[in-house]
């Protein structure tokens, strides 16, 4: 049952993070045509994107990406033992839920403050904008979170890569 959810929850937030690339391939799209067809330049295409982007990258991070397609530089901890693995592993994620716990009410107060500003052309409120920041930084506090109670080597394998293997 639980397994079934979190698959469908994963498959929104993967169609999510689809709509908001097809939303940047349009506006992308919209803006060539406006610019070279009709001689329009026009700016909002721009910020759509850009809006579009900021969400897609922080979105799919925090929802889509999985822990094993991360990019981590684990030089040491790969050749290390399956007990020193879980050390080092359980430190990198204690380090992530502190420091952006640390972040987090200084995001937030600089997300609220933002309210006062919109964007140039959609006039889209900038709290609205940067919110998907603080959502994004929630998830890797859960997610670190989650890696330190499930344990940190459950995603590697439990022998360490050999040399010849690089």
């Amino acid at each position: 049952m639980l397994r079934r959810l979190m698959s469908s929850l994963h498959r929104f937030a993967e169609a999510v993070a689809v709509a908001l690339l097809a939303v940047i391939f349009i506006a992308f799209i919209v803006q060539i045509a406006l610019r070279y067809l009709f001689n329009w330049p026009v700016g909002w295409t721009t910020e759509l994107s850009l809006a579009a982007w900021l969400w897609l990258v922080l979105w799919g991070a925090a929802f889509v990406l999985k822990d094993a397609d991360e990019i981590r530089i684990d030089l040491l901890a790969e050749r290390a033992s399956r007990r020193t693995r879980r050390v080092i592993g359980s430190i990198g994620a204690l380090s992530l839920i502190v420091l952006f716990g640390m972040s987090l009410p200084a995001s937030w107060a600089y997300v609220t403050f933002m309210k006062v500003e919109k964007s140039s052309y959609l006039g889209i409120r900038m709290d609205v904008m940067y919110s998907i920041y603080l959502v994004f930084a929630v998830a890797v506090m859960a997610r670190s979170l989650l890696q330190l109670v499930r344990g940190p080597a459950a995603q590697g394998g439990d022998a360490p890569t050999p040399p010849s293997a690089l």
